[in-house]
């Protein structure tokens, strides 16, 4: 009985230690293990939101960047930072592994912050204090200055490339998919995971940017650099809990091999029968702790690679769950594109929304609120629904859907897109006012403050992370459950291509209305004063003002006239 026991205590979903050896669960992985995870991203998340929530206004007060320069670099960088994933799920899917993959992308991560540390720091490395109205007239960051602190930005990016996609994999491969008990916590993972990163990114938005707002840029960037060191270092003391998968080969390679070997057979006929496909022994996929997939009728075409024609080349012949694999990945490209206009719409929050905040008043008596402190109130939304979603709706809902998740991950991830058209009507509306006011206090062509308090744009801050307790949970989720188990790096990747497509559109949208409406010898739409308005439509409204009154005038002298010859 014992023997049997101790048998049953080992995994079974192919999770080893650093050695290779197969671990027991009992002495590693579940919550225990996660706990070091859950803990080392609420110091990553403060370090990442205390750089990313207030860059906009560092790259206009202190590199004198104008509005839409400083938005597009934001946004380019934000893109990269969630483009990398991909080569980092690569990397750890075909290489070294998650947790080794993991381990040197933080060593990049760190440098990377500790020069943007010092390049906010020292006088020489950006430009002389400006407090001119108009930035254009304020002396531009050299290009030696704008070469270290992109440098540092873009460091940071590749460390990031190689921490992202790794570290919520390795929390969720502390769960045996074999063991009920533990299959069912890994249902709940997610939500706890985004609920706990989160406090860091209130931190981030609260203290930190009041911090490099009222304090210095110095403590400001220092703090964040001081709490990843921190947060690495917890996550290498947890190593003797970590449970591990080895690395599969790289994903793309086994997607490829599937795709070409259906186009070299594309005149081969497929059997009636699935049967007579090729597919390895159960045995096989039971030592590497994976799953036998049996064949579908969705992309048909594909299961041509598994047609087998004597041929053993595997550029030639796939194995049926290699090809039910790539139909995993391929299956999720639809739901992917679907994400990049919200993501979009998530980019305006570090960008545009914050510019938005400086032209507003602050003041709560004597203090001062950083505009990029309404980026808490993302967070507090989100923590908020997500714990009522976990505790209270899944529960309720369950009862009539008879699903373990309450409702499926896609519906939960519609309800998040109808949000987020919500979050853009409310912007839009808020906006108008906003625009209004300023034209009704003579405050269009000096950029003053407005008489109103910027809890105007509380609406849309508040609305964006109750979509996102619905739609960037339930994609985090998704593309990790979706995705087959050699893939699943790769797969999570797919969740933050999805944010950085949606930056990365953000810059051309904003770029090509700036340009369009700049032609013709017009300021255009989007200036560095937030207060003007269309600005051609005023110059012709100026022109139809003089016009109105010339006429008025030449009207008054034409009845002048008529009047003296009346009396002649």
């Amino acid at each position: 009985m014992a023997v049997e026991e101790g048998i049953d205590d080992y995994t079974q979903d192919g999770t080893v230690d650093l050695k290779g050896n197969p671990v027991r669960r009992s002495k590693r992985g579940g919550w225990t293990a996660c706990s070091f995870v859950v803990v080392y991203e609420v110091f990553e998340r403060m370090a990442y939101y205390g750089i990313s929530s207030n860059l906009v206004l560092y790259l206009t007060r202190k590199l004198h960047q104008g509005t839409v320069k400083s938005a597009n670099n934001v946004t380019n960088w934000v893109g990269t930072i969630w483009i990398t994933p991909i080569l980092g799920a690569y990397v750890a899917d075909a290489h070294l592994g998650r947790y080794w993959t993991f381990v040197f992308a933080s060593l990049i991560y760190v440098t990377g912050m500790s020069l943007l540390t010092l390049s906010v720091s020292i006088p020489g490395l950006k430009p002389p204090p400006c407090h001119q109205a108009n930035i254009d007239d304020c002396k531009k960051a050299s290009t030696l200055q704008l070469a270290t602190f992109f440098g540092a930005l873009y460091t940071l990016a590749i460390g990031t490339g190689g921490t992202k996609p790794n570290i919520s994999t390795i929390g969720a491969d502390q769960f045996d998919d074999f063991h009920p008990k533990e299959k069912a916590s890994k249902l709940s993972f997610f939500n706890w995971w985004m609920f706990s990163i989160f406090f860091g990114t209130l931190f981030a938005n609260t203290v930190l940017v009041y911090i490099q707002d009222n304090v210095g840029w110095t403590l400001g960037y220092g703090l964040p650099t001081l709490g990843l060191v921190i947060s690495v270092m917890i996550f290498l003391a947890g190593t003797p809990f970590y449970r591990h998968r080895v690395p599969a080969g790289s994903p793309f390679t086994k997607m490829a091999m599937v795709i070409v070997a259906a186009a070299r057979k594309w005149r081969v006929p497929l059997p009636s029968d699935p049967k007579e496909l090729h597919e390895l022994d159960l045995e096989e996929y039971a030592r590497n702790g994976k799953f036998m997939i049996g064949s579908t009728p969705t992309l048909r075409f594909l299961n041509k690679a598994a047609v087998k024609t004597g041929s053993t080349d595997p550029w030639m012949l796939s194995a049926v769950t290699q090809v039910e694999e790539t139909k995993q990945m391929l299956r999720m490209i639809p739901i992917l594109i679907a994400t990049f206009v919200p993501s979009t719409m998530i980019a305006q929050i570090n960008t545009l929304f914050i510019k938005q905040g400086t032209t507003l008043d602050r003041h709560i008596g004597n203090f001062k609120i950083p505009p990029a402190s309404l980026a808490g109130f993302v967070t507090i939304s989100m923590l908020v629904c997500v714990v009522l979603y976990d505790r209270f709706f899944v529960p309720v809902i369950r009862k009539w859907t008879n699903n373990p998740r309450g409702i499926t991950l896609l519906q939960r991830m519609g309800i998040g897109l109808v949000l987020h058209f919500v979050i853009m009507a409310v912007a839009s509306l808020t906006e108008r006012y906003r625009l209004n006011v300023a034209k009704q206090h003579g405050l269009v062509e000096n950029g003053g403050q407005l008489p109103l308090t910027i809890f105007i744009l509380l609406p849309q801050f508040v609305l964006m992370g109750t979509a996102d307790a619905f739609l960037e949970v339930a994609k985090l989720e998704f593309f990790y459950d979706q995705a087959p188990e050699s893939m699943k790096s790769l797969g999570t990747s797919y969740s933050s291509t999805s944010l950085g497509i949606g930056n990365f559109l953000s810059s051309f949208l904003l770029s090509t209305v700036s340009d369009i409406t700049q032609r013709d010898g017009h300021e255009g739409w989007i200036l560095n004063n937030l207060n003007k308005f269309y600005v051609y439509k005023a110059e012709v409204s100026d022109s139809m003002h003089v016009l109105t009154e010339e006429l008025k005038v030449m009207r008054l002298k034409a009845s002048n006239q008529e009047a003296a010859k009346g009396i002649a």
